[in-house]
């Protein structure tokens, strides 16, 4: 398909009408979390009650707060640069982050395994299928925290309830909620992704009286099964299933084949690619040369960034990705100024989403059912989907599609109300996604006290200020980690690896050379928030054309509370350079080190 046979202005024009219908006033507040009367939902049920220990009273060189793969990632490092006196301590029961809270049945990544499992090289493990099971990565995150020492300095089930530096000590003083206190020389923080429930805003939730729980905190006493599926609890069930993102397009396939019935309550359709799983041929995977990984997923994370790259990854990603670099090539150098090569990669993206909307044709028998499941804004306004077996469950007897893109009316005791119909229902399955849209330190769970007495809280109340998404001047020593204003990556593992690349380059230094704080310029803080907006500025018509979702504050796009809305660095890939080229320079540029 090529422009010249796309109505530009026409699918312009249906992409805004799409939008427009979705958008909501209160953008990221119109959603709920699990306090008060809704707490339960967020309780962890994947662990029994943890069991008293005396509390903790420790010195350290570094406390890791997070369990996931940064906390796994970084806690091997410190082991290599033989940083052993450190701690890891996480409110889950065990390591995993992410993958520790999602348990859903149907759940795999969406990354190639090869490149999204971390030290594979290191562990010798091979992965069962280019898009593992989330019970194999939880197992393989499990098998990292043996293989690198790190049960030995985890504490889990454990909260950080706050943290204050001492100035005197040049020591953050941290609490938890067993009682412990660490002062630690650095702290690395990462308030986690993925794990904290979004709830929908809607009338009456805490007068339903069926059963309801979040994706992200399966409750299989009830379902019965497990991550395979086999969901014999919901035989004689009538199951409502809120928010169609990519964990939907997991969860549904698993729901219909055995709930009796299903509703799929649906704001904003997902665009659903190419699944392309399969076995790892472990012949190949054995026969890879010694730093294939790194080298795979740096070229990957070329071609997410426009950049031309012999990559080894061929798949739905990759191919989209080579799709707007070809766009690109095909102007004649001479006119490749910003706007044609916008115009040029719009084009692209339009012609993809004909494809992927056709495949719902395709699929979906039912005509009206496959209107709504085709999906009108740019393809990376959302986290795309892949699926092979998504679209054919809307041919099954006992599903059904219930479009509440001008919102869900309320909830009543057993019903769901949309436009007056009561749809009665035995279950409500949330599927709404993650707290990512709030502040920080909502995010976090807790406050941090810096120097002079600023309160994280207050500095960043109104969106992220940072050097580098790492540092944030008034607090030395504590390094943030995760989505924030660094260079972010479509495999996040290879980001977080980043990341801890840089930071442990700056732990190392100040141990070795006695230095006892290091602490963002105001100066250099300033400048990078002034970079920080210019790149806002240049995505900001992107993401006030898309859909409302994470990216764009609910459409929201001047909303910088969150770590998101306050903004990434793109290219990702200059980004990186650049944080090597400070390592070699080795100065500290930036930093107060004292």
């Amino acid at each position: 398909m090529t422009r010249s046979s796309l109505d530009i202005e026409a699918l312009r024009a249906k992409y805004a009408l799409e939008r427009a219908r979705r958008l909501r006033p209160a953008g990221t507040d119109q959603y709920r979390y699990a306090e008060g009367a809704l707490a339960p939902l967020e309780d962890d049920p994947y662990a029994p009650a943890p069991a008293p220990r005396p509390p903790l009273d420790e010195i350290l060189d570094v406390l890791v707060i997070g369990a996931g793969l940064g906390g796994l990632q970084l806690g091997a490092a410190l082991r290599r640069e033989r940083i052993d006196d450190f701690r890891i301590v996480d409110v889950a029961g065990d390591f995993g982050g992410t993958w520790y809270w999602n348990r859903y049945p149907g759940l795999r990544c969406d990354v190639e395994s090869y490149i999204y499992l971390p030290f594979l090289e290191d562990t010798g493990y091979v992965p069962t299928e280019r898009y593992v099971r989330g019970r194999e990565i939880l197992a393989y995150c499990q098998l990292l925290g043996r293989h690198f020492s790190l049960y030995e300095r985890a504490l889990f089930q454990t909260g950080v309830t706050g943290m204050q530096w001492d100035d005197a000590a040049a020591r953050w003083t941290v609490t938890t909620d067993r009682g412990d206190t660490f002062r630690a020389r650095f702290v690395t923080t990462q308030s986690g992704i993925f794990n904290r429930p979004q709830l929908p805003g809607i009338e009456g939730l805490e007068t339903f009286r069926g059963k309801m729980f979040h994706s992200a905190r399966w409750d299989y006493e009830y379902t019965g099964g497990d991550t395979h599926g086999d969901l014999r609890g919901l035989a004689d069930k009538r199951v409502g299933l809120l928010g169609t993102g990519t964990t939907a397009l997991q969860v549904v396939p698993e729901v219909a084949k055995s709930a009796r019935q299903l509703i799929v309550f649906q704001r904003t359709p997902t665009a659903v690619g190419v699944r392309d799983n399969g076995p790892t041929d472990s012949a190949w995977f054995e026969a890879l040369p010694p730093g294939w990984q790194r080298q795979r997923e740096v070229s990957f994370n070329q071609l997410a960034n426009g950049e031309r790259a012999e990559c080894a990854v061929d798949d739905g990603w990759a191919r989209y990705f080579n799709r707007l670099i070809d766009a690109v090539e095909a102007l004649p150098a001479d006119q490749r100024t910003p706007t044609a090569i916008g115009e040029a990669q719009e084009a692209a993206d339009f012609a993809y989403n004909e494809l992927v909307r056709a495949r719902v044709d395709a699929e979906v028998h039912d005509p009206r059912t496959a209107a709504l499941l085709k999906a009108y804004y740019r393809t990376l306004c959302k986290r795309p989907g892949f699926s092979d077996d998504y679209l054919p469950v809307f041919n099954r007897p006992n599903v059904s599609l219930v479009d509440v893109s001008e919102g869900i009316e309320r909830l009543t005791a057993q019903a769901v109300v949309v436009d007056g119909r009561h749809y009665e229902v035995d279950c409500l399955i949330f599927c709404t996604g993650f707290a990512l849209g709030t502040t920080w330190t909502h995010q976090a769970g807790y406050d941090v006290i810096g120097r002079d007495g600023l309160k994280l809280s207050d500095k960043w109340d109104r969106g992220l200020v940072t050097y580098h998404g790492l540092f944030s001047h008034g607090f030395p020593n504590l390094f943030f980690m995760g989505l924030t204003q660094t260079g972010t990556t479509i495999n996040v593992p290879h980001m977080l690896r980043e990341q801890i690349e840089h930071l442990t380059y700056i732990v190392r230094r100040c141990l070795d050379e006695k230095r006892s704080r290091v602490e963002a310029t105001a100066a250099a803080e300033e400048d990078w928030q002034r970079q920080i907006a210019a790149v806002n500025e240049l995505r900001r018509p992107f993401q006030e054309a898309c859909t409302p979702g994470y990216f764009n504050a609910e459409g929201r796009a001047e909303d910088r509370r969150s770590a998101i809305g306050s903004g990434i660095y793109f290219p990702s890939t200059d980004f990186f350079r650049m944080w090597a080229a400070w390592r070699a320079q080795g100065d500290f540029a930036g930093l107060t080190v004292t």
